[in-house]
């Protein structure tokens, strides 16, 4: 089905609005069949298609004309590799942010060339290959304990609180040395981040002030970690943060703040919602988890990517274009928004063989979920996939028998998040 269009009765400088809506809260609190639907029918009919703001806005702007929705998976990947033309610093995210606030909370990820060409490099350094084993030691161990956690817990407990959100937050207080007393709230306030738009989740409380307040605490937890490590370096990534030089320039707090916004945001979203998804997807396809686990260690490197496909854990990014710009036959304009829509890209059937099947040993499989490639792809793939790995490889072995239930899941237009799903074993 399509969700009913939110269409604004005034079009943008003329040009209509698409039918087809992907706007409004209602298509986002549909569930993703839902959405694919729309998706397959603009990649077949209107690949770049032009639609209003977002609805309820966080921030809203009476200046926004609304944005092009990218769908087909080509799109995307030049999209993705043109950087020139498709800019990051006027933000990620669907809405417009004051540019003020838009490095405090989303660190190079907002950036063009050559500050982010900079920054980046300087955080590239910091992950040694000493750093790298490093993490994927623990990531190993903590897997193993917490899925022995799991048992201990029973059978029937939510399965999101229980274990998909442990292995990230876990990792991420390894890697950066963050002290047993605040790993639940780093946790929690990266949660906020991302769940500001949800009713459930705010409960009330006014999503500005609850953005904020968790950004600050994590700029908090970050300064604090920086002055202790600079006095007292370890051996964790925090340690090489504030030590890395590249060119003559080391991170200034400021800097290193914002990245632990974004590596707490980042560094939880992939591992946990996939997760989640590939855990209902093997309850739900009992002949793909007989497959996997028929030759497990061979399996298990390509059934990540297709686990990843079939979440698409990150649904869209945005870029704005610096110039005019012909994308699949359609002029944009300068100063446009365009949001690439990865979940969409990710079920383009010129791409991918029956992509509405969960097919563990697809090969190729050019997925989307570490973004479409270029300056921005994502920094800690290797560290998600390894997540991955070690989590579904623990479950699979100590808990033989786990069934997943029903999930249910956040409202937004960011992430496809997994809040709660009853598991039983």
């Amino acid at each position: 089905m399509t969700v009913t269009a939110h269409t604004p009765p005034a079009a943008s400088a003329g040009r209509p609005y698409d039918p087809v809506d992907l706007s409004s809260r209602a298509f986002w609190a549909g569930t993703a069949d839902q959405r694919e639907a729309s998706f397959a029918q603009l990649r077949e009919a209107r690949p770049l298609s032009w639609h209003p703001p977002v609805e309820d806005a966080l921030m809203p702007d009476a200046d926004d004309p609304g944005f092009w929705a990218v769908t087909r998976h080509a799109d995307i990947v030049e999209v993705s590799r043109n950087s020139e033309v498709f800019l990051s610093g006027k933000g990620v995210l669907f809405e417009n942010v004051p540019e003020e606030l838009l490095e405090a909370s989303q660190s190079f990820l907002a950036m063009d060339p050559p500050r982010h060409t900079l920054i980046r490099k300087v955080v590239h350094a910091a992950f040694t290959p000493r750093q790298v084993r490093r993490i994927e030691d623990s990531i190993r161990a903590n897997a193993r304990d917490i899925v022995t956690e799991l048992r201990a817990a029973g059978s029937g407990v939510d399965f999101v609180s229980h274990c998909a959100k442990e292995l990230p937050v876990r990792t991420l207080a390894d890697m950066v040395g963050i002290p047993d007393s605040e790993r639940h709230a780093v946790a929690d306030a990266a949660d906020a981040m991302v769940s500001w738009g949800d009713p459930e989740y705010l409960d009330g409380r006014n999503p500005l002030e609850v953005l904020f307040s968790s950004q600050m605490y994590l700029h908090q937890v970050a300064l604090g970690l920086a002055a202790e490590r600079r006095d007292n370096p370890g051996d964790d990534l925090f340690s090489s943060l504030v030590h890395a030089e590249v060119e003559g320039a080391r991170l200034t707090d400021a800097e290193i703040a914002a990245f632990f916004v974004l590596l707490a945001v980042a560094g939880n979203d992939t591992t946990r919602q996939t997760t989640s998804h590939a855990i209902k997807a093997l309850t739900d396809h009992p002949e793909q988890r007989a497959w996997l686990t028929a030759s497990f260690d061979d399996r298990i490197g390509g059934a990540v990517e297709e686990f990843i496909r079939w979440a698409s854990p990150v649904m869209t990014f945005r870029r704005t274009a610096a110039t005019d710009y012909v994308l699949g036959g359609q002029q944009i304009a300068a100063g446009e928004k365009v949001v690439m829509f990865y979940s969409s890209g990710n079920r383009d059937t010129a791409v991918f063989d029956r992509p509405d099947l969960l097919d563990l040993g697809r090969d190729p499989n050019p997925h989307l979920g570490f973004g479409g490639g270029g300056r921005h792809f994502c920094l800690g793939a290797h560290v998600a996939r390894a997540q991955l790995r070690a989590i579904i490889g623990e479950l699979l072995t100590q808990l033989p028998d786990l069934a997943a239930g029903e999930p249910s899941f956040v409202a937004g237009n960011f992430i496809h998040a997994v809040r709660r799903m009853p598991v039983t074993w």
